[in-house]
C-alpha cells in the first residue's frame, strides 16, 4: 500500500509483485480492491499496480469538481506513473476504468504498452445523446449529494445491468456493497461531474489511433457492452476480441478463472512476440 500526493489530491496505490508492470483501473463506485477476485493470481506474473480513481476508495476526494475533469484524471495517471519511475505499461481498465485506459492510450500513447478493456466504451458519439447524458449524471449526482451514499447505492444495486450477479454468493456480494458504501458522496458525485459518459468526449472516430495490441472483454450476458466491444474491435487494428459465456458487465467478478486465463494468455502472446522481434533486430 501506498500513496502518491499530486497537488491537492493523495492517491491511494496498491502495489505488489515482480516482473512487467500491469495497471488496474477499477469501475465506478469501486476501489483497487474490487480487483480482490484476480488479484493475487496476477501478481505471480505481473508488478501489479492498482490505483484508485479520484474520488473513490482511499484517494482524496476533492469538493471542486473541476479536478475531476477527464483529462486532469488522465494526466494524473501518466504523473503516477512517473512518480512510480514506470515509463510503459499494460493497462487493464474496467467499465471507468477501461474508459479512462482508453483515454490515456490516446492522451499519452508513450504510457501505454498494451490494453486490455472490459466493458469499456469510447464514449456517446452523438451530441445530443452526450448531452443529454450529461444532464442525467449532474442530475444523479446532484441526488447523491443530498440523499447520501447508501441511498444510491440501494439504488445502483437493483439496476438490471448486474442482474447475472444474482448467482453469486452472498459473501461476494456483501464485499461489493461494503466498497461502493466506502465512498463519499463528493468523490461519487463529482466523479460522474468530470469522468462520466457525458462528460467524456467520444473517442469513436480515433480508435484507428491505436496501434498497440488491445483486449477487448466483455460478458455475452451485457448485450449492450459485448455490442460496443465488437464495434471497437472493427476499429481497433490490433485488437482481439473475447466475449465470456454465462457472464454479465464485471466479468473478473463473475468468471475471475475465465477472466485471469484471458489476460494472462493475451499478454504472455504479446511479450512472445515482443521478444521474437527484438531477437530479429539483434
Amino acid at each position: 500500500m501506498a500513496f502518491v500526493s499530486l497537488g491537492n489530491v493523495r492517491y491511494h496505490i496498491e502495489e505488489r509483485g515482480d516482473g512487467k508492470p500491469l495497471v488496474l483501473l477499477h469501475g465506478f463506485t469501486g476501489s483497487s480492491e474490487s480487483w480482490r477476485p484476480i488479484f493475487d493470481d496476477l501478481v505471480g506474473d505481473y508488478h501489479v499496480i492498482a490505483i484508485d480513481a479520484i474520488g473513490h476508495g482511499s484517494t482524496a476526494a476533492p469538493p471542486d469538481p473541476l479536478r475531476y475533469a477527464f483529462n486532469r484524471a488522465l494526466d494524473d495517471l501518466g504523473a503516477i506513473m512517473t512518480h512510480l519511475a514506470i515509463e510503459r505499461a499494460a493497462w487493464l481498465g474496467y467499465s471507468m476504468g477501461g474508459r479512462l485506459a482508453l483515454g490515456l492510450a490516446l492522451r499519452q500513447p508513450q504510457r501505454v504498452d498494451s490494453l486490455i478493456l472490459e466493458s469499456a466504451s469510447p464514449g456517446i458519439a452523438n451530441d445530443t445523446q452526450r448531452a443529454a447524458r450529461r444532464c442525467d449524471d449532474k442530475e444523479l449526482a446532484h441526488r447523491i449529494e443530498n440523499d447520501g451514499v447508501e441511498a444510491f447505492v440501494n439504488d445502483w444495486e437493483r439496476h438490471p445491468m448486474w442482474e447475472s450477479q444474482r448467482s453469486l454468493t452472498d459473501g461476494v456480494l456483501q464485499h461489493q456493497r461494503e466498497l461502493r458504501l466506502r465512498n463519499r458522496p463528493a468523490g461519487l458525485a463529482n466523479s460522474l461531474r468530470g469522468m462520466g459518459q457525458g462528460a467524456q468526449p467520444s473517442f469513436w472516430t480515433r480508435l484507428h489511433e491505436i496501434h498497440v495490441p488491445t483486449l477487448l472483454i466483455a460478458g455475452a450476458l451485457d448485450h449492450k457492452f459485448a455490442g460496443i466491444a465488437a464495434r471497437m474491435h472493427v476499429d481497433i487494428p490490433a485488437s482481439v476480441l473475447n466475449v465470456v459465456p454465462d457472464a454479465g458487465h464485471a466479468v473478473h467478478l463473475e468468471r475471475p478463472h475465465q477472466f485471469v486465463e484471458a489476460v494472462r494468455a493475451f499478454l504472455t502472446r504479446h511479450d512472445n512476440r515482443v521478444g521474437s522481434s527484438r531477437e530479429i533486430n539483434q
